[in-house]
């Protein structure tokens, strides 16, 4: 069964006005597609415009700061992407003349794009016959073809890279990988897809066998573990504290309060040496937030603490005021504290 005519006419009737689909421009459509790898479509747009509009060009890009990259990111977690972002900005403007790749292979090299983000790509911006891959292009396969091998198998990744290659409209490469992806985000959803309305409903394995709800299939879902952090949000004055995670873990680069990571009763907290050290006055504590990533869960609690004292404790700190403390880019979960204690 080829589905590629058939998905292209489905594509010019129904495909979706997004900013990005108008350019071929390799850097904006390298942009998008970084945004988009682990956020919702209505949540990129205002992202992606942004940013263009800050950083217009690569170069633009790899001349910035890395907190002024981390700051626009804000919001959008997995800081990684931006993280790498700036690195092959900055890898693109020494070694490529600023001129952003197209070619798969050039592509590779450079930092954050994988296989499915250089297809993508190449396809987006040069029409290359390379086809895309990712969660929708699965789901469709998978159940077009009632493929039942685990997707996230290396049997599984194999067996649908070689599918899609052969799927790929090579003449007409851009639009096919569009349709697909599309197919997959409004009418092959993950759940209630409209079947009723499909254009394959009579050649979808999935739908003959009353196997949608079943297909993709996965080997399983990736173990979480549990941290638990108290944040000391410090003030003297008008005066709060700072300190920017520089090791290898999750919100690299970004900032945040002064930290002890442990299970602590709220009992001892008064008795730590942040608090003692200081001669801290504790003025609140906060409930539990629960932020969840995609390998751990996050317990974290905020101490509110008013300070006479600057303790050795907060030496390494970085002091900013409370009219000047956005600029500075913090996670997604010391800002929902800061938007309610503000």
């Amino acid at each position: 069964m080829k589905i590629s005519a058939t998905l292209l006419d489905w594509y010019n009737q129904n495909k979706r006005d997004l900013p990005w689909r108008n350019t071929t421009n390799a850097y904006a459509i390298w942009v998008s597609e970084i945004i988009l790898q682990q956020t919702r479509v209505a949540q990129g747009i205002d992202y992606y415009r942004r940013f263009l509009e800050a950083f217009p060009t690569v170069t633009d890009l790899a001349q910035a700061s890395q907190t002024d990259v981390l700051r626009l990111w804000q919001g959008l977690g997995y800081y990684s992407r931006a993280r790498n972002m700036h690195k092959a900005a900055q890898i693109v403007a020494s070694q490529h003349q600023g001129i952003f790749p197209t070619e798969y292979t050039q592509l590779l090299t450079l930092p954050g794009i994988g296989s499915y983000t250089a297809a993508a790509i190449a396809s987006f911006s040069s029409n290359a016959p390379h086809a895309v891959i990712d969660g929708n292009v699965y789901r469709v396969l998978s159940r077009l073809f009632g493929i039942e091998t685990p997707i996230d198998s290396t049997e599984g990744k194999k067996l649908f890279a070689e599918l899609a290659q052969d799927q790929l409209d090579k003449k007409n490469a851009a639009a096919y990988n569009q349709a697909i992806m599309d197919f997959g985000a409004t009418q092959c959803t993950p759940t209630s897809p409209a079947c009723l309305i499909c254009p394959f409903v009579e050649q979808c394995e999935a739908a003959r066998n009353h196997k949608t709800d079943l297909l993709p299939v996965k080997l399983g879902k990736t173990k979480q573990r549990e941290r638990h952090f108290w944040y000391f949000d410090i003030w003297k004055d008008n005066t709060t504290y700072l300190q920017q995670r520089t090791q290898k873990d999750i919100w690299q680069g970004l900032y945040q309060p002064y930290l002890i990571e442990e299970n602590l009763p709220e009992t001892e907290i008064a008795n730590l040496p942040i608090v003692q050290k200081t001669k801290g006055q504790i003025v609140a504590i906060s409930p539990v937030y629960k932020h969840v990533l995609s390998h751990q869960i996050i317990l974290a609690r905020f101490v509110r603490l008013h300070i006479e004292n600057e303790s050795e404790l907060l030496q390494d700190f970085i002091k900013t005021t409370a009219q000047d403390i956005d600029n500075y880019p913090v996670c997604r979960l010391i800002s929902r504290y800061r938007s309610r204690n503000a």
